[in-house]
């Protein structure tokens, strides 16, 4: 909803070359704000060049002092999928939140956008990588700063294994298929969550304009590969099983998103109908563009 009200005030963007990140720059520049977008190192492709750079670590809060002076709200989809490089979980979903978080408060940001998941409150019980996230949550919504919390449903990226398995001529799904998702685009969580924090909301949760069992991701997913719609339905319980056992016999990096995933799939994963990207579409010219990078090589 751009109105060209907002020339006057300055967004940083945290997490600005993640894939969520890079909408937000996009959607916030377009709505006339100056952006300024926090990175570590220069972003590649290159941000359009009225953005304005600013380089920091969220991990390090030293090198943040005074990236926040004369802005006007922070949002933030700092965070890693699986832990790395000795970088956990606690450490960025948690710790570098807190660190831009207060960075804002010094410098008197008078707003702050959060991009979490969808039951995080739930989750969060579950799934190591979630109660980290929560965590900052909870310590957000404490803060003397006007805050928005955005949880989206779920990526259309994350809906890619859904693909894979397609591609194979068979989609396996635990229990009867029936609980329901709508993965949101990057670019409609952008729209979203410049809307959520211009309407001073503090929380929503947020998800793509189509509803989806995961019986109809699972025939979406075969038709789209050109397959016989072919499902196999697993008991329930072998998904819980995988998700108790996994912490005893995996490490963190591997068990850290697939608890998550494992939890997520056992739930609706339901935000408020937003946007105009639509999965087929993004599935389709993902798997086209696969296709030509093949023929040029």
């Amino acid at each position: 909803m751009n109105d060209n009200k907002n020339n006057e005030k300055t967004a940083l963007i945290a997490g600005a070359t993640g894939y969520a990140g890079r909408y937000m720059v996009e959607e916030f520049e377009s709505r006339n704000y100056t952006v300024k977008a926090l990175v570590r190192k220069d972003p590649s492709p290159p941000f359009p060049s009225n953005v304005q750079i600013v380089r920091g670590d969220v991990t390090k809060p030293e090198t943040l002092k005074g990236l926040f002076d004369g802005v006007d709200v922070v949002v933030s989809s700092v965070g890693i999928t699986r832990q790395r490089d000795g970088v956990t979980y606690r450490d960025v979903d948690y710790e570098a939140n807190k660190n831009l978080l207060e960075e804002a408060l010094e410098a008197k940001v008078s707003q702050f956008g959060y991009v979490h998941v969808i039951h995080g409150d739930i989750l969060a019980d579950v799934s190591v990588g979630v109660a980290a996230k929560q965590a900052f949550v909870d310590k957000l919504q404490q803060a003397s700063i006007q805050s928005t919390v955005v949880c989206p449903s779920g990526f259309f990226s994350d809906m890619n294994d859904f693909l894979e398995m397609a591609k194979g001529g068979r989609v396996y799904l635990f229990g009867d298929g029936h609980y329901r998702i709508n993965p949101i685009h990057g670019a409609d969580l952008a729209m979203a969550t410049a809307d959520a924090i211009e309407q001073g909301r503090s929380h929503v949760d947020v998800g793509g304009p189509d509803i989806f069992t995961h019986t109809e991701l699972a025939t979406l997913a075969l038709q789209v590969m050109k397959k016989p719609v072919r499902i196999t339905y697993m008991w329930d319980g072998i998904r819980k099983l995988i998700a108790c056992l996994l912490p005893w016999v995996t490490p963190i990096t591997i068990y850290g998103p697939a608890q998550f995933f494992l939890s997520a799939f056992g739930m609706d994963m339901i935000g408020e109908t937003v946007g105009t990207h639509h999965l087929e579409k993004f599935w389709t010219e993902q798997l086209l563009s696969k296709e030509e990078e093949q023929n040029k090589k």
